[in-house]
């Protein structure tokens, strides 16, 4: 896990423009029952679920999958 963290830390250009590892962002899923993939947003500050329409927020590089803290982006 430490070559890892090494790694990551010290290649930033190999993440996406929110911080978060490509790798990473390939196995994340919204945390509903449908268990849908992500997307990042255009702007790099979410995480769009494929199925809902939940938008996670992502802070401080760190995607937050909590269906609390997801905000709807239907009206």
């Amino acid at each position: 896990m430490t070559s890892y963290w090494r790694w990551f830390v010290t290649n930033p250009s190999d993440r996406v423009p929110a911080g978060i590892d490509p790798a990473l962002l390939a196995i994340l899923a919204c945390p509903a029952e449908h268990h849908a993939p992500l997307e990042l947003d255009p702007m790099g500050s979410e995480l769009l679920c494929t199925e809902c329409d939940r938008a996670f927020p992502i802070r401080d590089g760190i995607p937050v999958l909590l269906l609390d803290e997801a905000r709807h982006r239907a009206g």
